[in-house]
């Protein structure tokens, strides 16, 4: 930090400060209604996105007591570990008033800061690692107090340096924000590039194709659990799977995850070259090949093509959007609180496929090479996203030493 620049804390530096109002219930009526501000409502370029509010009553002294003004500093001051200490400064061109949750404290400063050079400082990795060590709370609700953010320091330059500052970084974050978002974007076309080539090939009936449920392709077993208590049925013998050892590329990865043979006894045996999906939870229908014999628990639904079908072609042909979306159709249609297809239904989901093995082998290789042509452009977009984030933490980490000039801001 630069010496000139004077330091407070942060008690000493606000000119009010106001925890938000309760309000549990959605807006009941037409009269009195306002926008609900909750952290949930800040992207993560810390913007806020106007489609995502709620709508709650108010009374007249609520609102003034309540209400957001533009340049407002909000922290949250309540939430899992993550999340809290999350901070954003409130602009928006919404005319009517919008209110704000108790887990929320707003800040306004006294004139000697401007408050966007405050919202910076709160995303340096200096104050984000003291925000961390004053967390304190259960292991689902985290807290941080008034009585320890009081004590944080806020370095204090003139404010015409604050200006310049905050002028360098609004044009560098903007910058990186716009090459993040173009990185973003053609992730996302990459992606969209193989599931339109998976969609053309298994949601349409070609020449010599047809239409099959998986109950006629191959053998369906779902996956359970030996008893947990007995620990001997846990051991170095084969790998038991489940739903967080799905990798993004279809392999599956069990780590230490393993039953004994005796454990595989009371389990279930799928043959190598085996398609696995989770048919249940959040994850429902992400799917995985085995190449080796693998186990799993009640969560996943296997499928073992027979003679007739290369077993790579059905992970393909259950990783398709017209798959897919009879997964998300029949599970989320479940009288369940978590989307669910069982053993029944997933028997009678529909798929087109060719028997002509030389087909399905050149299917196979163009979609290996897609796939792996995908994963290479993620990958490396992904190094440039973690480079662009890095750049990001240095410029804020000279900002606030002092050192930043507008010639070392290059993106």
């Amino acid at each position: 930090m630069n010496k000139h620049w004077k330091v407070k804390i942060f008690d000493e530096v606000i000119s009010d400060s106001q925890i938000g109002i309760v309000r549990n219930n959605k807006s009941q009526s037409a009269e009195n209604t306002y926008r609900y501000f909750k952290m949930s409502n800040i992207r993560n370029n810390n913007g806020i996105n106007e489609d995502s509010f709620t709508f709650v009553n108010a009374s007249d002294d609520e609102v003034e007591k309540y209400k957001l003004v533009n340049n407002d500093f909000l922290f949250n001051t309540r939430n899992s570990y993550e999340l809290v200490g999350k901070t954003c400064l409130y602009n928006s061109k919404y005319l009517k008033p919008t209110l704000f949750n108790n887990n929320i404290l707003r800040v306004r400063f006294k004139p000697e800061l401007i408050p966007q050079f405050v919202a910076y400082l709160f995303s340096t990795l200096k104050t984000l690692s003291e925000l961390d060590e004053i967390k304190s709370g259960t292991t689902n609700v985290i807290g941080i107090y008034y009585k320890s953010l009081k004590n944080i320091q806020i370095p204090i330059p003139p404010l015409q340096e604050q200006k310049q500052i905050v002028a360098i970084l609004n044009k560098a974050f903007t910058a990186t924000d716009q090459a993040k978002a173009n990185i973003e974007k053609n992730i996302v076309n990459a992606k969209e590039l193989f599931q339109s080539k998976l969609n053309d090939i298994f949601s349409q009936k070609g020449d010599g194709w047809e239409e099959k449920e998986l109950s006629s392709i191959g053998q369906v077993q779902t996956g359970t659990t030996p008893p947990t208590k007995d620990k001997s049925n846990y051991g170095p013998f084969i790998p038991f799977v489940k739903p967080p050892h799905f990798c993004k590329d279809g392999s599956i990865n069990t780590g230490e995850s393993m039953l004994s043979k005796k454990g595989l006894e009371k389990g279930r045996l799928f043959s190598a070259n085996s398609v696995l999906m989770v048919c249940i939870g959040a994850t429902i229908g992400k799917t995985g090949f085995s190449e080796i014999p693998v186990s799993s628990n009640q969560q996943i639904n296997a499928l073992t093509p027979n003679e007739n079908y290369i077993a790579k072609l059905l992970y393909y042909a259950l990783i398709s959007p017209f798959v897919q979306n009879q997964v998300m159709s029949v599970g989320k249609s479940a009288q369940a609180t978590l989307p669910i297809i069982n053993k029944s239904k997933w028997l009678k989901l529909k798929v087109y496929l060719t028997a002509d093995k030389k087909k399905q082998s050149k299917i196979i290789k163009t979609l290996d090479e897609l796939k792996e042509n995908c994963i290479k452009i993620e990958s490396n977009y992904n190094k440039k996203l973690k480079d662009l984030d890095d750049l990001k933490k240095s410029i804020l980490q000279k900002a606030f030493a002092g050192e930043l000039t507008e010639k070392e801001v290059v993106v």
